[in-house]
């Protein structure tokens, strides 16, 4: 039978530490006659070589190829799509694992719509969230669907797809020679799919390496002098250009590192004057954040003295998100939200308005005369102010973006301009998961914000003054308890299905009754679940928050009840 998938993983010296992502490839549900998987070991001392040798001598799709060290998976990848044999190429790392079922289910997708590359949902525990995963798309395009963001290996890709466009890694190759290899795919590929209802991989931890700014732009030179082959001039080209030189030359001035040592900004500093020079006109500056901008606009003026100051200077945005209401509609939870970033000092970041004109105002330690007129004109940003709202899973990790409706608020201040953006998100528990039932468990509710000058994210904070809201029990796919909760540090979240009576008493926030009879104060204090039986012995709390602070402790009885 013809194998329908190769799946290639790089290893090093990992220890214990790649049993997840070897247990995760060999537990795949399609057949072990229809995939193989080929451990690529470079030159590892650490014994797991022999062990990877233990299991292919009992498993009969299961390969492994012994290199001499590099210090690079990118010659192992290579001579791992050289010797594939699946219809299809999946790429690993040793501290990535394969979620249960996922490469058949690729590979049914990708026959589906007929896919040279099918990117299937990636999650990273505590990273940013993936935008190119809120939906699935049959034929994805490179700019609207933000697959420029996706530029690790991470894909599904036809085999004979690789071989007639001669895609591979470059050797020793770094972290560009490796994104190359996702750039050509994404614009040599006929159909690009997204595959965004269920995870197909979870992303380890990846080992930075120091590179040289002389190897990095070299490796840039190569990646754009590809993207010149793939495309014709015009704002696709331009765009992919902009992506790819603001990452990897523009961003690293804004670093502390780049502020902090002398030796490695006066070589980043000479390399990025000529990739500047001759790969980014002027004219590409438009698809630059302003921030950037500047920092192209002082490139090109030779001022290293201010790219340090701003790089002193520079600290990340902060957001503040305020919840304004909570309620029930139906099975939907609905949460009223006020979103407004904060600049680097804390305060809301400011605008400075000039007729129909929002300007970015520049650190005071900058030059604004090295600044041509539009560098720090925010306006078309502040056109595309928006907020995204998400829930992330505490345990998994995974991330499901909500509908959100909002309008921005321009506040005019006596000299400036403040950008506050006012929403609602709606949390479907039973399709909020790509039209599916969000899974039991603890979930966390997040905002980002792009707006003008800054982008930013932040959980959800329980408000100053009462808010409260009950649970609901969901009906699809079955009865699910559904408890807005605070986190111990007071950040919103949802827990489904608690797993125990105590922990679903402490996810409630409800108002309290008080009730007067024979000559004692009672307290109603409503909780979302009681067992049949009743529950354990417990004591309520009652703080006076207005005047001398006190707090009384009296005993308390659970029971069942209606409300």
């Amino acid at each position: 039978m013809a194998v329908k998938v190769s799946v290639i993983v790089s290893v090093h010296n990992p220890g214990n530490s790649a049993d997840a992502c070897i247990r995760s490839v060999l537990e795949q549900s399609m057949p072990a006659e229809e995939y193989e998987v080929i451990f690529v070991d470079d030159g590892s001392t650490d014994g797991v070589a022999e062990r990877l040798d233990a299991v292919a001598a009992v498993r009969g799709n299961v390969r492994v190829l012994h290199l001499p060290h590099t210090g690079s998976p990118m010659r192992g990848r290579n001579v791992g799509l050289a010797t594939a044999k699946g219809d299809y190429v999946y790429l690993l790392d040793q501290q990535d694992r394969l979620a249960k079922g996922a490469i058949p289910r690729m590979y049914q997708r990708a026959l589906e719509t007929d896919a040279d590359v099918l990117v299937g949902r990636l999650v990273r525990d505590g990273g940013a969230p993936m935008t190119a995963f809120e939906a699935s798309r049959e034929r994805a395009d490179l700019l609207r669907d933000r697959l420029l963001t996706q530029l690790t290996p991470h894909k599904l890709v036809r085999r004979t797809f690789l071989e007639q466009h001669g895609i591979g890694f470059a050797v020793p190759g770094g972290r560009l020679a490796e994104q190359s290899y996702s750039v050509r795919a994404y614009l040599a590929a006929k159909v690009v799919t997204v595959l965004a209802e269920e995870v197909c991989c979870h992303l380890g931890e990846r080992q930075e390496t120091e590179e040289s700014p002389a190897v990095v732009s070299a490796e840039l030179r190569a990646l754009l002098a590809a993207v010149d082959e793939l495309t014709t001039q015009g704002r696709q080209r331009d765009r992919v250009y902009a992506h790819l030189i603001r990452s990897s030359v523009l961003r690293p001035f804004l670093t502390p590192r780049f502020g902090a040592s002398s030796m490695d900004r006066v070589e980043h500093y000479a390399v990025a004057r000529e990739v500047v020079r001759e790969r980014l006109p002027e004219r590409l500056d438009r698809h630059l954040p302003v921030q950037l901008r500047v920092v192209a606009a002082l490139v090109r003026a030779g001022r290293l003295d201010q790219l340090v100051t701003l790089a002193n200077v520079s600290k990340r945005a902060g957001l503040r998100a305020d919840l304004t209401e909570v309620r029930w509609d139906a099975h939907v939870l609905a949460l009223g939200l006020s979103v407004e970033v904060l600049a680097e000092d804390g305060a809301p970041a400011r605008y400075v308005a000039e007729g129909d004109r929002l300007l970015w105002i520049a650190p005071r330690a900058l030059d604004e005369d090295l600044l041509p007129d539009g560098v720090t004109d925010v306006t078309a940003a502040v056109d595309r102010a928006r907020i995204e709202v998400y829930v992330r899973h505490a345990d998994t990790g995974v991330i499901h973006f909500l509908p959100v409706t909002f309008h921005v608020e321009r506040v005019a201040e006596r000299d400036h301009v403040r950008l506050l953006i006012e929403g609602e998100a709606r949390l479907d528990v039973s399709a909020a998961a790509v039209g599916e039932p969000l899974a039991s468990g603890q979930w966390e509710v997040h905002v980002r914000m792009y707006g003008g000058a800054h982008q930013a994210r932040t959980r959800v904070r329980r408000p100053e003054g009462p808010l409260n809201c009950l649970g609901v029990l969901a009906q699809r796919p079955r009865r699910r308890l559904v408890v807005p909760c605070w986190s111990d540090a007071g950040e919103l979240g949802l827990a489904i299905e608690p797993r125990s009576f105590c922990e679903s008493i402490a996810l409630v926030s409800p108002g309290a009754d008080l009730r007067r009879q024979d000559g004692h104060v009672y307290v109603v204090l409503p909780v979302p679940y009681v067992p049949p039986s009743g529950g354990p012995p417990i004591e309520l709390v009652l703080r006076n928050t207005a005047g001398r602070p006190r707090e009384l402790v009296v005993p308390a009885l659970v029971e069942p009840g209606l409300r």
